[in-house]
């Protein structure tokens, strides 16, 4: 036990300062394309959150943590209307995960929804959200998470669907990026359906009543780019 929580806490310190090249999700999805018989794709390159756009940040805060700036790394009031939902009958299961532990899914562990991995999943966002700001919280998940197939993060998803950098990267095509979120892989932000041009609408709304308020909270946050 000593072991498991000093290993712990000394990769999460780590990973404070030193850029996330890999995360267990990566390799698990190699792993599964292989077995498919598919074309092995791992697309990711860290770039730091003063090369990514600032719209994007926003994006998914709007659409995935309304409360990211404010919650310890638990949204309880998220978890309560997402355990009430998935009361009711429907095919359709909701979540009331926040960005922190989705990061702390993402980096340290893997896809499940096990006792084990959700206390592990908790155990982690508790380290991150002590040990990290809330900036190099967002950096992390921006740059770690699953954004289509075999595509990782900010830059990858700009690169490859949009042929430009994160940095570039318009409030527009921030909403869309976050609206893939829930399944990246089912939803292609190179390929909007009607269904995602709709939740891009309804996250860019979202964007312009929580812009101001984000801005204000949160200092490091860069000047407006384009709202192309």
């Amino acid at each position: 036990m000593v072991g498991f929580f000093a290993s712990t806490i000394l990769v999460v310190v780590a990973y404070r300062f030193l850029p996330v090249y890999f995360t267990p999700l990566m390799f698990i999805r190699v792993f599964q394309q292989a077995g498919a018989g598919d074309h092995l794709k791992m697309k990711h390159t860290w770039v730091s959150i003063d090369k990514i756009s600032p719209y994007l940040p926003i994006a998914v805060m709007s659409s995935e943590d309304a409360r990211f700036l404010d919650h310890k790394g638990f949204d309880f009031r998220a978890i309560e209307t997402a355990a009430k939902k998935n009361l009711k009958k429907g095919k359709k299961r909701y979540g009331g995960s926040t960005i922190s532990q989705q990061t702390a899914k993402n980096v340290f562990l893997w896809p499940g929804r096990s006792w084990l991995r959700k206390a592990l999943e908790s155990y982690f966002t508790l380290l991150i959200e002590f040990m990290w700001s809330k900036e190099r919280i967002m950096e992390v998940y921006l740059n770690s998470i699953e954004m289509g197939k075999g595509i990782y993060g900010a830059e990858a998803v700009a690169e490859e669907h949009f042929n430009i950098e994160a940095k570039d990267l318009s409030k527009r095509q921030c909403a869309l990026i976050a609206a893939t979120l829930p399944n990246p892989i089912k939803f292609d932000s190179s390929k909007p359906t009607e269904y995602l041009f709709k939740r891009q609408r309804s996250i860019i709304s979202e964007m312009n009543y929580t812009e101001k308020v984000i801005r204000k909270k949160w200092k490091y946050m860069p000047k407006r780019q384009s709202t192309k």
